[in-house]
């Protein structure tokens, strides 16, 4: 797994909205999240505690994000969809563990949830389908 400095120094975000650096975001020390570009409210200055950087963490952070993936790509959300892959290929090219290099966003991205689903153990709405069928297309 990448460490958080790695990250810092070397990630580059690919959504519009910044919810992969959002999400990164929780994982972070204040002076980290500068690093990123972000900041938090004055009110929370000094009280904020990230979320210890684990692999357990992450895991559990990428099981609701692959499932919110799958939400916005099976109701052909596509730039939720979109989002949501950039997303969770950040967290696969985190964790290192063989999808690091998988980008196919056939199908709004279903072939990278699936694969993730599958990877983990989350759960997989498409069952054996591969994502790439053309009946997840728009209509």
């Amino acid at each position: 797994m990448k460490t958080i400095e790695y990250i810092i120094d070397n990630y580059t975000s690919g959504c519009i909205d910044g919810r992969d650096i959002i999400r990164l975001g929780q994982f972070l020390t204040e002076e980290q999240l500068e690093k990123v570009g972000m900041s938090l409210k004055d009110e929370f200055k000094g009280k904020y505690e990230p979320i210890e950087f684990t692999r357990e963490n992450i895991l559990l952070q990428l099981e609701k994000d692959v499932e919110f993936g799958f939400e916005k790509a099976l109701n052909q959300r596509g730039i939720s969809a979109g989002m949501m892959h950039e997303v969770v290929k950040m967290w696969n090219w985190v964790l290192e563990e063989g999808l690091e290099d998988f980008d196919d966003y056939a199908m709004y991205g279903l072939p990278l949830f699936k694969a993730t689903a599958v990877k983990y153990g989350f759960d997989n709405p498409i069952g054996d389908d591969t994502g790439r069928e053309s009946y997840y297309d728009a209509r």
